[in-house]
């Protein structure tokens, strides 16, 4: 069994991405990287919220993301796990799901500020380093 590994997280409290959010791109980006390799073990909820002074229920949401996209597997009792296998089909769905989770709470935190859809269509496709698609092309039909 491998030990925890020290997994160098960094969340910003001031920045417009939540904190739940970070810690699932830095976990996915660790992992792209090989810095977390299959079968390290993480850092417990507890510890992670800790070390990071976050809220403990906001690492387990993290987790919960990580673990439905088949990033890590948590076995209760045991501890939370890098996984060793490309992700099943179930997984991919989970990790569409996860996705779709976040996707609504961003539409929602766009809608507090009075933004609608469209526009963020265009600011995913700008922090995707593309340019937005409108009209007719924004609806998946050709112009």
């Amino acid at each position: 069994m491998n030990l925890p590994v020290a997994v160098p997280l960094r969340v910003d409290r001031r920045s417009k991405t939540p904190a739940y959010v970070q810690i699932v791109e830095q976990v996915r980006a660790l992992t792209a990287a090989g810095s977390l390799k299959p079968g390290d073990q993480l850092p417990t909820v507890r510890e992670m919220a800790g070390e990071a002074h976050i809220n403990f229920n906001t690492v387990a949401r993290a987790y919960r993301i990580l673990d439905e996209a088949g990033l890590i597997s948590t076995q209760h009792g045991r501890g939370t796990y890098a996984v060793a296998r490309p992700p099943s089909a179930r997984a991919r769905k989970a990790r569409s799901q996860a996705l779709d989770l976040l996707v609504r709470d961003a539409l929602e935190a766009a809608a507090r500020i009075g933004c609608g859809p469209v526009e963020v269509q265009a600011a995913v496709a700008r922090a995707a380093g593309r340019p937005a698609r409108t009209g007719a092309a924004a609806n998946g039909r050709r112009p």
